[in-house]
């Protein structure tokens, strides 16, 4: 039998401790009620009168087992178990009633068990079909009675008893069910009307007016705040039109004559007492011949708006300004650094004659450290060009593979002093694309160099080429110090950085911004996969082949060889 708002045994952890609602409580303690009244007049029927024949006390029994089915079947979900409990009440009532002699006998009024059971449960729309089931099984004691098959009525006692106990649990069965149905129609009462007054109350703090309207145009009710200019006073009892100006009227009331035939109308008119605003009207038809209209100040949604526009060119202003900057200062830092690093490289060539060798280490020092500052420009003066869409692909067919086999080289020193394995796997056939090779050479770069800094001594660095479909994938994995979950996020935008202060130190922010750049102006992307402690491996995807490749991707690979590639 299933109950309003019962809660199932599987919710939640609780449940061998099944939540019983205030309604199906009620209900349970009806049938317990029921059960154990009808139980306790078998006993005394049993005791007081050692004669009564034995079919009075089944009749007893028989009257009492809806009870206890009810009490079994509360757990139970589906609304189809009140009709099958009501049919327990019609077969027991019907079979309780022939066992203590049919329509004539004590029992006939528990026929009518199902009527109060249907009481019970209150509000279920039950009660047609329980006197439906009353009739029936007062229809079948009577056929039966006609065959002569069932028992007499019980002696004088008994028969006195059973009436009385009868008569007693149906009635109170009865009045017990009708106010379990009033007191249930008080508490759904509360709750709906709680819940309009919630409804009310979220309808009154809204920044838009919700008017209820007649047919022509009267207001019936208004909930919410009202835009400048409709005038002092309640709006119920007004009407819409004289909230408007004169030259508004016109378009105003073929708006409402529109929403009363069934259309949404959308329109703006100037209210009568601040002619230089606007509100905006949407009307639409509801119920009953009503209209449903909401009414918010379109002047200061356009304000806002504006300020916003204004806010947005601001910012891209100062964006792009702030990306002019950087183009020039980045122009500027060249031209002397180009002559540092210059000079510096004579002296350490002693082109002009021999040097002291702390001198010649000085001239070292200043070129490797102009070198990297070189490198550092080039990055912001690249993410400033992409940043302000001033960056331009050159694109043109050449072999991956050679992108790819220089990044190696370059770096190849790099991972030596590191003391960290660097490997290539590149396909032994030509890999044709149509991309900018600058940029295919700075993103395999960029991702070495990054894996380098975060990888320890005795580690590891793979570079793998392949291609697929019309995408070439380029895998750079290591074995370094990975990256947190919560850095993962992060990592790919420009001046982001992962991992801690010391980690931080090592790099500027801008190499993964890059390669996500430059893939996506190829129409590719950049995956990272990382374990904190284990490694990490970033992908780039671009559909720039021009062929399919010779076999399957990730087929006949072969190791990186920098030796071959001198020779």
């Amino acid at each position: 039998m299933a109950y309003p708002n019962a809660t199932s045994d599987d919710d939640g952890p609780a449940g061998e401790r099944h939540a019983l609602t205030e309604e199906l409580r009620d209900v349970v303690q009806w049938h317990a009620v029921w059960a154990v009244a009808v139980l306790l007049a078998c006993a005394g029927l049993a005791v007081a009168l050692e004669g009564a024949p034995r079919s009075a006390e089944l009749a007893l029994l028989v009257g009492a087992a809806p009870g206890v089915a009810g009490l079994l079947l509360r757990r139970a979900d589906e609304t189809r178990w009140r009709a099958v409990l009501l049919a327990v009440w019609a077969g027991c009532g019907a079979g309780a009633c022939m066992l203590a002699g049919g329509v004539s006998g004590p029992l006939a009024v528990w026929c009518l068990a199902p009527v109060a059971a249907a009481a019970a449960f209150a509000g279920t729309g039950l009660l047609a079909e329980s006197a439906a089931l009353a009739l029936i099984a007062a229809g079948a004691n009577a056929l039966v009675g006609l065959t002569g098959l069932l028992p007499g009525r019980p002696p004088a006692p008994a028969d006195s008893w059973l009436a009385f106990v009868g008569l007693v649990t149906t009635g109170l069965g009865l009045a017990s069910g009708l106010a379990l149905s009033r007191r249930r129609a008080a508490r759904l009462g509360a709750q709906r009307r709680a819940a309009e007054g919630d409804l009310e109350q979220l309808l009154e703090g809204q920044a838009s007016l919700v008017l209820s309207l007649d047919g022509s145009g009267q207001v019936l009710a208004a909930f919410g705040r009202a835009p400048e200019g409709l005038g002092p006073g309640p709006l119920v009892g007004r009407s819409l039109l004289g909230l408007a100006e004169e030259g508004a009227l016109p378009e105003l009331r073929a708006a409402v004559a529109a929403a009363a035939a069934g259309a949404s109308v959308e329109t703006g008119f100037a209210p009568r007492l601040a002619p230089d605003r606007t509100c905006a009207l949407a009307l639409a038809r509801a119920g009953s011949g009503r209209l449903v209209a909401t009414l918010r100040d379109a002047s200061a949604e356009a304000s806002r708006i504006a300020e916003l526009e204004a806010a947005r060119e601001a910012a891209e202003s100062l964006n792009a300004g702030k990306s002019r900057f950087i183009a020039n200062m980045s122009h500027e830092l060249r031209t002397p650094l180009n002559a540092i690093m210059g000079f510096s490289d004579v002296m350490k060539s002693r082109l002009f004659g021999d040097l002291q060798p702390r001198y010649v280490e000085y001239a070292e020092m200043i070129h490797d450290a102009g070198r990297h500052l070189l490198d550092l420009i080039n990055d912001v003066l690249d993410i400033s060009k992409i940043e302000a869409e001033r960056y331009e692909l050159r694109k043109e067919p050449f072999d991956a593979r050679e992108a790819v086999s220089g990044a190696l080289r370059l770096t190849r020193l790099q991972a030596d002093s590191a003391g960290v394995a660097l490997r290539g796997l590149l396909p032994p056939a030509p890999l044709e694309v149509e991309a900018d090779p600058r940029a295919i050479k700075q993103i395999v770069l960029n991702l070495i160099s990054n894996a380098l800094k975060f990888t320890p001594r005795g580690g590891a660095v793979t570079v793998s080429l392949g291609g697929q479909g019309q995408d070439i994938e380029i895998v750079v994995s290591d074995t370094g110090v990975g990256i947190a979950a919560a850095d993962l996020e992060r990592i790919g935008r420009p001046y982001e950085q992962a991992g801690d202060a010391d980690q931080k130190t090592l790099g500027t922010g801008l190499g993964l911004s890059l390669v996500r750049a430059f893939s996506e102006l190829h129409g590719g992307g950049m995956t990272i996969e990382s374990r904190l402690g284990e490694g990490t491996s970033v992908t780039v995807r671009m559909p720039v082949l021009r062929a399919a490749p010779p076999g399957p991707h990730g087929a006949n690979v072969i190791p990186f060889n920098p030796a071959a590639e001198r020779r």
